[in-house]
């Protein structure tokens, strides 16, 4: 039990202390870039994970055989796996929305200097 709350008051410390160091740096570009390439990893991986999703749901689909209970639950995995992928593409077209808009409320960091 001590371990842990050791454990947790290193971790605490440590975030107080290194928070102001990342924040002194004024270039907001590489920021953007920064959350732009990890939202494109998100996305390539939630994409593949849908894909394998449709992919099972098709497979359970053509081997149902004329058993409700599969066919069922193989058209639930399609349609989730669909509103999973629409709903991650949504959350990328409304990141890079976002991120048009605040270059152009902001700037670059070039532009600032």
């Amino acid at each position: 039990m001590r371990k842990i709350i050791y454990l947790q008051a290193v971790l605490i410390t440590s975030l107080i202390v290194v928070t102001p160091a990342f924040a002194a740096s004024a270039d907001v570009t590489k920021i953007q870039t920064f959350i732009q390439s990890i939202v494109q990893v998100l996305v390539s991986l939630a994409a593949a994970i849908s894909v394998g999703f449709f992919v099972m749901g098709g497979i359970g689909y053509i081997t149902s055989s004329g058993n409700p209970e599969q066919l069922d639950r193989s058209k639930k995995t399609i349609m989730y796996s669909a509103v999973g992928l629409a709903v991650v593409l949504g959350a990328f077209v409304l990141s890079h929305i976002v991120s048009d808009l605040a270059t152009t409320a902001f700037g670059t960091a070039q532009a600032a200097q």
